[in-house]
């Protein structure tokens, strides 16, 4: 998926400095941030308090215009920005997950369950490793796999787009995973 129009005029106001450019920018992509947060905690076993999400889309959201904007001063523009952003997100939420006490985000007792799945998913972290792994998958897994992790597409927009019904969109993820971390581990 190639970068809209849209986001491209949002990105390119928010690098000038344009008034208003940062609360749109903010406005249009609080959504997904706030997916991503939830997604990776659930991921890991662990429940987030409001105030441990919202201090996590916050810290994205830091990271983002951090150094002048550097991040999106670094985005190449060769995918979406929702793509772009949901990495970053990811790589952030999972840092800070892995550095808060087990004990303090887990649910059920899993904390080693989601320490070891946290180091894991630490390997597959580096964006051009993932997209290789993915090149492994069948091309439906594949395609998958990127609305669901890498642009934050629900269940329901995914079944839409690919013509699944939307209880099979998760075992085709489960299964793609599970190929995946094969792939990495070997």
């Amino acid at each position: 998926m190639s970068l809209s129009d849209t986001d491209r005029h949002l990105l390119d106001r928010c690098l000038s400095g344009s008034p208003r450019a940062w609360e749109d920018f903010v406005d249009r992509f609080l959504g997904l941030v706030v997916h991503v947060a939830h997604h990776t905690a659930h991921v890991r076993h662990r429940t987030l308090q409001a105030a441990t999400r919202d201090d996590l889309v916050s810290d994205v959201f830091v990271a983002i215009i951090a150094n002048d904007y550097a991040a999106l001063r670094r985005f190449q523009r060769n995918c979406s920005l929702a793509t772009y952003l949901t990495v970053i997100a990811r790589r952030v939420i999972v840092r800070k997950l892995a550095s808060a006490p087990a004990n303090s985000l887990t649910s059920n007792g899993m904390a080693s369950l989601a320490q070891h799945h946290d180091e894991s998913i630490a390997r597959l972290e580096n964006v051009e490793e993932v997209r290789a792994l993915m090149t492994r998958l069948d091309p439906q897994e594949a395609r998958v796999v990127r609305m669901y992790h890498l642009e934050g597409m629900s269940y329901e927009q995914i079944s839409h787009e690919v013509g699944l019904s939307e209880n099979s969109i998760g075992p085709v993820l489960s299964r793609a995973r599970g190929k995946m971390r094969e792939r990495a581990d070997s």
